[in-house]
């Protein structure tokens, strides 16, 4: 399975792979239909706690990281999200931050390629 991530208010540049939003709260001044989503799991997200403390500050991100990791790896949702992934050849990770290089969608990403590594 290829991961790809995009940021949710560009234009979509792939609509060939699985495309799921992987923010808890819905982007600002995005229509449901201009997403273009197929999935939105909120459920797999970090939680509002960590979204509020992370605060996209890019001092905190190694502990951001590490937080949500540990969320993931608690987190009853995540074999479901896991599962679900499977089918798809490609899927695209959607986030809304700003920042591309550090958000939830890179630590999802990096977390869902150890564990497809792993088995």
């Amino acid at each position: 399975m290829q991961i790809k991530l995009e940021r949710i208010y560009t234009k979509p540049a792939d609509h060939t792979g699985y495309r799921i939003l992987v923010d808890r709260l819905w982007p600002r001044g995005i229509s449901k239909v201009n997403a273009a989503l197929d999935d939105w799991n909120k459920e797999i997200a970090p939680s509002s706690d960590l979204r509020k403390w992370f605060n996209h500050d890019v001092t905190k991100y190694p502990e951001f990281r590490q937080r949500y990791l540990a969320e993931l790896a608690t987190n009853p949702a995540t074999t479901a999200f896991l599962n679900s992934l499977q089918p798809h050849a490609t899927v695209i990770f959607l986030f809304g931050a700003k920042d591309e290089q550090h958000n939830q969608a890179v630590v999802l990403k990096e977390y869902v390629e150890q564990k497809n590594n792993a088995n």
